[in-house]
């Protein structure tokens, strides 16, 4: 009987691996679009370019967009120093850098504060900034596999106050099925996915429509 069930189990693992193995190339490139947004590339009022961490590719694709006269402003979040609505040197100065470099002509920079979690509390600083300039569309320009999160954030934050939302998803240097033949890959994509349902489930859910202001 034992000897049966021995049989049994290292079969059963045997159909998993085989299984698992076998539909590797749709089960990861599956992992990857649901951390996609969907593209969006109606006129918009201006474009958001996600500067949390300086990414050459972001500001490239909104230069080109800008070419395309998809929106006549990008706005750059901009880390602020110890005083209120002055920008910290440093990230300003990146900004700037990249935006020259990928010839970015009409841009400006948005301030905010660097607070967990990150990407809610800068949409919540950031909007009342939008308000103020008019602003009632706007499209996200985002690495790709942190697109889906960003579409959440901002729609839940931006959207109760007429500000409509639309995501440009910009790919890396990795294909959506190929994530798991690197480390840098597997990395990668386990922690935007774990990120995604943490604000899915944990944070979102939680937030006022009118929370904090602006």
């Amino acid at each position: 009987m034992t000897l049966r069930r021995s049989w049994k189990l290292a079969l059963g693992l045997l159909v998993v691996i085989l299984a698992t193995t076998l539909t590797s190339r749709f089960w990861t490139a599956q992992i990857a679009r649901s951390l996609t947004c969907a593209e969006s590339r109606a006129p918009s009022d201006a474009m958001l370019v996600e500067n949390f961490d300086p990414n050459f590719l972001l500001f490239e694709r909104a230069a080109a967009l800008e070419n395309e006269g998809l929106a006549a402003l990008t706005l750059v979040p901009v880390e602020t120093s110890r005083e209120p609505n002055v920008a910290n040197p440093v990230s300003l100065g990146i900004a700037e850098v990249m935006a020259r470099q990928a010839r970015l002509r009409r841009w400006r920079p948005v301030f905010i504060s660097i607070t967990e979690p990150i990407s809610l509390n800068a949409a919540l600083q950031m909007r009342p900034q939008l308000r103020a300039h008019g602003i009632t569309s706007i499209t996200v320009i985002t690495p790709r596999f942190r697109s889906r999160r960003s579409l959440l954030v901002y729609g839940t934050t931006f959207g109760p106050y007429g500000i409509a939302v639309r995501c440009i998803p910009v790919p890396g240097e990795l294909r959506t099925e190929r994530w798991t033949q690197t480390w840098h890959g597997i990395q990668e994509v386990t922690e935007e996915f774990i990120k995604l349902q943490y604000y899915r489930f944990y944070v979102m859910p939680f937030v006022s429509p009118r929370a904090a202001g602006g």
